[in-house]
Order: C-alpha cells, then structure tokens, then sequence
C-alpha cells in the first residue's frame, strides 16, 4: 500500500491499495477521538477522495487497536461555551455529511470502540465490519447530552426499542450483540478485519461505478430530510443542555480523574 499524497494531516493517515482509499482515523493515544483538527481533516480528505476518478471504494478505520473513535473530545467539548455551539456542531455534522456524502461504496472496519461521534461516523457508511468484542453505542446522556443526532441514525438500521435502550441508557453494546440488532454488517477475528474490509470494498470497487453513484443518492435523498431535522433538533437540545451546565460539570469531573491516573 502506497501512502497518498492528498493525506493533509497528520491526525488523518490515507493509504491506497489499488482502487481503494484507506482513511485512518490518527490519534491512537487519545482512542482517535475527534477534535477540530480530525473533523476538519476528515471532512477534506473525503471530499478530495470522492472527486479522485481512481477511487472506487474507501474503508475507514482508526489507528491501534482500542478504538476506531471513542467519540468526541472532551479536552475540547468541555472548553466549548454556549456562544460557540452552534457553529461547533454545525461542523460536526458537517463531518457525518461528507460521510454520507461519498458516490463511493464506504466500509467501516471497527476494533475496539465505537462510541458517540465515532458511532455516528460509522453508521453514515454503507458497511460495518467489526470483531465480537468491540463496544458500540451512543453514551452522551452519561456525559449530560442529549442523544439526538445518533438516535436518528439508529432509525435507519434497529428499532424503536433498541434505539431507546442505546439512546436513555447511554451504555456500549458489544460486536456480537450489534450484530445480532443489525447495526453491524459482519462479525471477523481481529486478525482478519481488514482482509475482509479489502474484500468487500474490492467487490463493491468491482461495481458498475454509475449505478452506484445513482443508488447511493437515492439512498442519501431519502433520508436527508430526517438527517437535516435531527442536526437542528441536536442544535437546540445541546444549546439547552449546556444552558443548564450538566455538560460542563460531567467532563470537568472526568477530565480530573484522568488527569490523576495519568499522574500516577
């Protein structure tokens, strides 16, 4: 696999094995959760990638092997203020949109954690690979927000009662489990997750690439109505939720303790 020279940031690696874009997700150290500088770099690198004739199929995943994003940032999320909301999470959905964007067949190869915004990244491709052991799920009402955005998406693949569980429990569920709710797409040994992303993403490159294009925006004009409403709901469910400074308090107190376990 050759590196790509359109990879623009470090905290973004992309690789290319013939027709096929590779996309990591690079802050292994942080369990590659997103800040401003991987949403902006996510964001460009898949546009670039989608306009990139040579591209016929991506698959992303995330550096090492404890997560492929445990979700938003909360160095960043915690240092948001209620004025700087709704830009922030105009951009994030941003991030989603240029997933769901893609004319280009998107496979997920998840080890380790999905969680929050790497849970929502993952549910906007076209296919979830994982291993049984990984953990998904939607845990913002344990950090004192709202689960809106992620509760939409879930729509789209379980139903009502699983999303309810997820969304008020705000706990991860495991890969077989996922599996079994249809969330996930397939169930691999660690070993052989990303021979069998290669796989499927090589079979969907393999594709007449017009029909693709046009079947993957059907798909995203049937569901952008409910995309764009759930990205205004989340808006003003966050802005009340910060408003009240549950947020706040919550990742001030996690943010102390893993500064005390990091002392040690």
């Amino acid at each position: 696999m050759n590196e790509a020279a359109y990879a623009n940031n470090d905290v973004i690696r992309v690789e290319r094995n013939g027709d096929i874009a590779i996309v990591t997700l690079n802050r292994p150290a942080r369990m590659n959760a997103v800040n401003s500088a991987l949403r902006n770099a996510l964001i460009d690198t898949l546009h670039t990638l989608n306009a990139d004739l040579n591209v016929r199929a991506l698959i992303l995943t995330g550096a090492g092997d404890r997560a492929f994003c445990a979700g938003q940032d909360l160095d960043e999320a915690s240092a948001v203020h209620w004025q700087q909301i709704v830009p922030w999470l105009e951009r994030q959905a941003a991030m989603y949109q240029s997933v769901r964007d893609l004319d280009k067949p998107s496979v997920v190869a998840v080890q380790g954690v999905a969680a929050g915004a790497g849970f929502q990244i993952a549910m906007c491709a076209d296919f979830r690979l994982t291993t049984p052991e990984s953990r998904w799920g939607q845990p913002e009402v344990k950090a004192g927000l709202a689960s809106i955005v992620g509760s939409y998406l879930m729509t789209l693949h379980v139903g009502h009662t699983h999303n309810a569980q997820m969304s008020l429990s705000g706990d991860l569920v495991g890969g077989q489990r996922a599996y079994e709710m249809g969330l996930v797409t397939s169930l691999h040994a660690a070993a052989d997750l990303m021979p069998a992303a290669l796989e499927r993403a090589r079979a969907l490159a393999a594709l007449p690439p017009t029909a693709v294009r046009l079947s993957k925006q059907r798909l995203r004009a049937m569901t952008q109505p409910g995309f764009d409403e759930a990205v205004v709901a989340g808006i003003r469910a966050q802005l009340e939720c910060y408003a009240d400074g549950e947020p706040q308090r919550v990742m001030a107190q996690f943010l102390e303790q893993r500064s005390n376990r990091e002392s040690k």
